[in-house]
C-alpha cells in the first residue's frame, strides 16, 4: 500500500523530493504545487507527469502525508493546515527562524496524529550508518569533537539562485540552510549542544545574509565542536565535517562521501561506484518515511532535533 505525498514547494529541493517519491515504491505523488510560475514551468519540463495542482489546498487534498519544501515563513501555516487533517508532516529545514513561533509549532504537532519530522538529508545516509557501525565496534575510539569547515566563493551558489530569499538575512543564509545539516550530525553523535561563543560578519547592506561565521559550542562533558565557515576567494566549494576519535576520525566531504583516517592518509570509507550518493540519501530518507507514516521507529529527524538546531543557528547569527 502507497501513501500518498503532496509537495509544497517546488523549487531545487521540492523538485529533488518529488523526482524521488516517484521513484520510490512506498509512495506516490498525489499533487505538488508552488505559487512560481517559473518553478512550475520547470517541474512540468523535467517531470512532465507531475500533477500540479492549482493551489496549495488543493494540492494537499486528499494526501497521507504533505513535504514542505516552502521558505520557513509559511511553512507554520501549511504545516498546521496539514496536521489537523491528519496528514503527516514532513518538513523542510530548517524549522523556522523564529524560535517562539518554532517552539509553538512544535507544541501544536505533538498533539497531531504523528509526529512531525524534517529532512535533515544526512539522517538516513549511508555515511551516518557507516559512522555509527564505526562508533559502535569501537573503532572510533572515545568520541572527541567535531570541526566544521565551510567555504564558499559566493552564497547563494549557481545552482540555487532561483531561490532568491536565500541570499537575505530574513530567511536565508548558509548558516541556517548548511551549518544546521552539521550542527544537526553533531547533536546526534555526540549529543545535545550549548554554543559558547559565535562572530558572525555581515555586508554592509543590512537585509543581505552572513558572509563568515565562526563559532565553538560544547556538549554537557565539554567536547568541542567548532565551526569555521567564509565566503569569497576563489576555489571550488568546500564542506567538510571531521568527527575526531582517539582512534579514528571520520570525515564527511560534500555531505555525502565519507573519508577515515587512523593518523595515515585518508581512505574513502564508502564505494559510489555503483550508486549516486544524493539520490541514495533521498531515496534512504524516504524509506525511513514510509515507516514513520507506518508509526515504527525511524531515522529521521525529529520536529524536537530541528528546534535544537534551530535556536541554536539564530543565537549564533545575533552573535
Amino acid at each position: 500500500m502507497t501513501h500518498r505525498m503532496a509537495i509544497i514547494g517546488l523549487g531545487i529541493m521540492g523538485r529533488r523530493m518529488l523526482e524521488n517519491a516517484l521513484q520510490h515504491p512506498a509512495f506516490e505523488v498525489s499533487g505538488v504545487w508552488d505559487p512560481s510560475t517559473d518553478s512550475v514551468a520547470k517541474t512540468r519540463q523535467t517531470l512532465p507527469a507531475a500533477p500540479v495542482a492549482e493551489s496549495a489546498q488543493a494540492a494537499m487534498a486528499g494526501a497521507d502525508v504533505v513535504y514542505l519544501s516552502c521558505p520557513p515563513g509559511p511553512r507554520k501555516a501549511y504545516a498546521l493546515q496539514a496536521a489537523a487533517a491528519g496528514q503527516g508532516v514532513f518538513m523542510e529545514k530548517p524549522l523556522g527562524t523564529d524560535n517562539a513561533q518554532s517552539r509553538d509549532l512544535l507544541a501544536q504537532l505533538s498533539q497531531a496524529r504523528l509526529p512531525g519530522v524534517v529532512n535533515f538529508t544526512q539522517a538516513a545516509s549511508r555515511g551516518f550508518a557507516e559512522l555509527q557501525r564505526a562508533i559502535d565496534t569501537d573503532e572510533t575510539g572515545e568520541l572527541l569533537g567535531i570541526d566544521i569547515v565551510v567555504n564558499y566563493p559566493a552564497w547563494p551558489r549557481a545552482w540555487q539562485k532561483d531561490a532568491d530569499w536565500l541570499r537575505l538575512r530574513h530567511e536565508g543564509g548558509y548558516t541556517r540552510e548548511v551549518i544546521s545539516h552539521f550542527l544537526f550530525l553533531a547533536g546526534r553523535f555526540l549529543g545535545p549542544l550549548t554554543l559558547q561563543h559565535a562572530s558572525p560578519r555581515y555586508p554592509q547592506d543590512p537585509t543581505l545574509c552572513e558572509l563568515d561565521m565562526l563559532a565553538r559550542l560544547t556538549t554537557a562533558d565539554g567536547r568541542p565542536v567548532t565551526v569555521m565557515a567564509t565566503t569569497g576567494g576563489q576555489q571550488p566549494d568546500r564542506q567538510e565535517v571531521t568527527v575526531r576519535g582517539s582512534r579514528m576520525n571520520h570525515q564527511f566531504r560534500e555531505f555525502y562521501q565519507l573519508w577515515r583516517s587512523d593518523g595515515g592518509p585518508w581512505q574513502e570509507a564508502l564505494d559510489w561506484s555503483t550508486e549516486d550518493p544524493r539520490t541514495s540519501a533521498l531515496q534512504r530518507q524516504l524509506t525511513e518515511a514510509d515507516l514513520w507514516l507506518k508509526g515504527q521507529p525511524h531515522k529521521l529527524a525529529t520536529a524536537e532535533e530541528a528546534l535544537a538546531v534551530q535556536e541554536l543557528v539564530e543565537v549564533m547569527l545575533v552573535c
